[in-house]
């Protein structure tokens, strides 16, 4: 049969929408014109709002700590450090030394005779000390000259600190901070300032990623337009796909600025929404564009390919935005702001991104009919076959045969291979994010290498233990010996005791702030016995409560991305095997990511070419990013390749033409998309930011891989495995498939303004299929 008769009714599911994606162009252009330009006006400066902390668990024991310290104890949480360099000036000679009077002995001797003890450095730090402790907003200020800590003060006596809080949300803090920061770093008479401190580093870290991501866009774009023309060939076809990427991000940004409104969004997100912003963005512009140019070679007018693509491809990505979207709304189970905010990023990129896809691109297809095949750049670089449109897929066919006639070679090889990368995420290592994200030369970084590498304990770095509750000083200082004696602890300090009953002790552990010595610390300070109620926070109190709450939701989060990844490919192929399949080799896919991840960044292989730190860990929230996002991808993939599969099977019934049928037709497109989504994920890789450049980095090796290996090797192997059964479902299952599923195969009315039968020619594939049955 040659054509497929079509009734005029335009009742079937969907006929609304194809009229409404074609019926008026120019008004949809125009008006999705005015949309972004008043997304452009409402999402600009979404970036200060934003945060750059967020790890934290509201709910955990340290966060009520660290708040309930917040209000009664300013000085126990400082967040603020100055760094006063005393090094250019003369030591004291004879001198008493700075802070409590009376103290002697050797080491008053030794302070007497470091620089911090100068007389000119005592009266400036001093002088310093007191004005910031008269500035608006900043409150619990002390520091070595004040208190004579000794951890304050650097071990060789050149440098000594002054601490203090910024109390209120981030946002209002960091506006302090900019205040006042101007007024301190610097040279003040004999010493030289620099800042550091949490908020300090969160602050710096903020403008780094924003600078980072601008440079990311600036590569990005250009880069991803020459590889759109080298995929289609024509320039216009190569400038659809980018502008529904700008119109995402644009649009994504309005929301987030709208999210900022109501809730703590993290400044990371941003680089979310440029990766998924124009690598989603052109997945699903190359898949609409593609079935649209095959309508149109197949001899189809222009508006019968829009429509026919609408029924076809453009339901595919309408499925692949959801299947994308379930991965990313996961994240919404853990109690993380950090986390959270790449859900609200990346639900909104996806959906804006294929309403773009599906009502804008369609519009620009009908006003440009067969113009969208215009400048043909190719042809000034090929000639020949190789000129032809790199639609044909023959290599992809004969890849896809080939691999099926040695299925089960293929299929173990392929699957050892990535379980084998996968291996180095055995040993992975959970910390927590600090200043070493940051590159070596921020100012907030090199003040924090001081404080960890030249000061006895790192100032605001150690475990606090809030004790509330009446006690007598016998009883605290009884606590205060057995928690010093802890193993682990190199010093317990305190009570620092206010009114209404309630105290806090430092305790400074062995090794690293958030060692694992550190968060043991922690379990055994919250299990000893105290005469009064007590609560842990620091950064180690603050990791452990963290790691907690993602195992947890953990569970919650896979069991989510399963069940409904598992329904919404049923719901595709009417298979009960295929949707198993398609978990499997997706999560497959990702273990080269992690196991890169691990021995990358946690062990530090190629940190010296990458540009980063290594800290012997990797950040608790992180993998769980990586694996929502690039799971998402990868079923982005698996959906297409399976739409097409599935849709030649509906025709033929021949299961392993499906098989090669699919891999040809989507073969090339789907590297084409994972290369160009790779060349996004890699500028954001580019980074400063440790964090930003394993995210960019991880997911563009994870899409790599998806798409070259999985894809192209184990999916044929394992369909050709278990060949004809792939496509069972029990009777019941089968039947609510035939009414509720879905199909780019599926018979609808198409709209015709004219009343009259459309009639649209089958594709070259399909005529194929018939000569192959006859």
């Amino acid at each position: 049969m040659s054509e497929v008769k079509k009734s005029a009714s335009g009742g079937g599911r969907g006929g609304g929408w194809t009229r409404f994606a074609t019926a008026r162009p120019r008004l949809t252009l125009l008006v999705a014109l005015v949309l972004t330009a008043l997304a452009v006006l409402a999402g600009g400066g979404v970036a200060d709002r934003m945060g750059s902390g967020g790890w934290e668990d509201p709910a955990a024991e340290s966060t009520y700590a660290t708040k309930a310290l917040e209000r009664r104890f300013p000085g126990s949480q400082p967040n603020v450090l100055l760094l006063v360099d005393a090094s250019g000036a003369e030591p004291a000679r004879g001198a008493e030394p700075a802070g409590r009077a009376g103290a002697t002995g050797a080491a008053g001797a030794t302070r007497g005779a470091a620089p911090v003890d100068a007389p000119a450095v005592v009266a400036e730090a001093r002088r310093l000390t007191e004005r910031l402790d008269a500035e608006p907003g900043v409150e619990g200020v002390g520091s070595y000259w004040s208190t004579g800590s000794p951890a304050l003060r650097s071990e060789d006596g050149r440098r000594a600190v002054i601490a203090a809080r910024i109390p209120g949300e981030e946002k209002d803090a960091a506006a302090v901070l900019d205040r006042i920061a101007p007024a301190y770093r610097g040279t003040h008479g004999p010493v030289e300032v620099s800042l550091g401190g949490g908020l300090a580093i969160r602050h710096e870290m903020q403008t780094v990623i924003q600078e980072d991501l601008l440079r990311a866009e600036l590569i990005a774009l250009p880069v991803t337009l020459v590889l759109l023309v080298m995929v289609f060939g024509s320039a216009v076809a190569a400038l659809l796909p980018l502008g529904v990427g700008i119109v995402a991000i644009l649009g994504t940004n309005a929301v987030l600025r709208g999210i900022t409104e109501l809730t703590d969004v993290s400044v990371f997100a941003q680089n979310l929404t440029t990766a998924l912003g124009l690598g989603l963005a052109i997945d699903y512009a190359l898949f609409v564009v593609r079935r649209y140019r095959e309508e149109l070679a197949a001899g189809a007018d222009t508006h019968t390919a829009v429509r026919t693509t609408l029924r076809t491809a453009g339901r595919t990505v309408l499925f692949s935005a959801l299947t994308v979207a379930v991965s990313l709304a996961a994240m919404l189970v853990f109690p993380q702001y950090f986390l959270r905010s790449f859900a609200y990023a990346g639900i909104a990129v996806v959906l804006l991104a294929a309403t773009a896809a599906l009502t804008l691109l369609p519009a620009a297809l009908v006003l440009l009919g067969d113009r969208v095949n215009a400048l043909d750049l190719r042809r000034l670089l090929r000639r020949g076959r190789a000129a032809r449109e790199a639609g044909d897929g023959a290599g992809w066919g004969r890849a896809a045969a080939l691999v099926m006639r040695r299925a089960p070679v293929f299929a173990v090889v392929t699957t050892a291979g990535l379980v084998l990368l996968g291996l180095p995420f055995l040993g992975v290592r959970f910390g927590t994010a600090d200043d070493r994200q940051l590159p070596v030369t921020a100012s907030s970084r090199v003040v924090q290498d001081e404080l960890r590498d030249g000061f006895p304990g790192n100032p605001g770095g150690g475990i606090t233990v809030l004790a509330e509750g009446a006690a007598t000083p016998a009883q605290y200082a009884d606590y205060r010996e057995r928690i010093g004696a802890l193993d682990g602890v190199v010093r317990a300090e305190g009570p620092v005791t206010a009114g209404g009953g309630a105290a806090y002790f430092t305790v400074v552990p062995d090794g690293e702030t958030v060692g694992a010595d550190a968060q043991r610390v922690v379990g055994e300070l919250r299990t000893a016995e105290a005469p009064f109620a007590t609560s842990v926070t620091g950064p180690a109190a603050v990791l452990v409560d963290s790691k907690d709450a993602i195992a947890e939701r953990l569970p919650w989060a896979a069991g989510i991305i399963v069940l409904v990844t598992l329904l919404l490919v049923f719901l595709l192929t009417g298979s009960v095997v295929v949707p198993v399949q398609a978990v499997l080799l997706n999560a497959l896919s990702l273990t080269a990511m992690f196991g890169a991840v691990v021995w990358v960044f946690q062990e530090g292989h190629l940190a010296g070419f990458l540009g980063f730190t290594s800290t012997g860990d990797i950040e608790t929230t992180l993998p769980v990013l990586m694996f929502c996002v690039a799971f998402g991808l990868s079923m982005d993939y698996g959906v297409f390749l399976l739409s097409r599969i599935k849709e030649e099977y509906d025709a033929t019934g021949d299961h392993e033409r499906s098989v090669r049928f699919g891999l040809r037709r989507t073969g090339g497109l789907i590297t084409a998309a994972a290369v160009i989504l790779a060349v996004v994920m890699v500028a954001i890789g580019t980074s400063r930011v440790t964090n930003t450049k394993m995210l960019g980095l991880g997911v563009a090796l994870a899409v790599l891989m998806d798409a070259m290996v999985v894809r192209s090797l184990l999916v044929p192997s394992v369909m050709k495995l278990t060949g004809r059964l792939t496509w069972w479902a029990p009777g019941p299952l089968r039947r609510f498939h035939d009414r509720f599923g879905i199909s780019e195969n599926e018979k609808e009315d198409a709209y015709n303004p004219a009343g009259t039968p459309d009639v649209i020619e089958v594709s070259e594939e399909r005529r194929e299929a018939a000569s192959s049955r006859q």
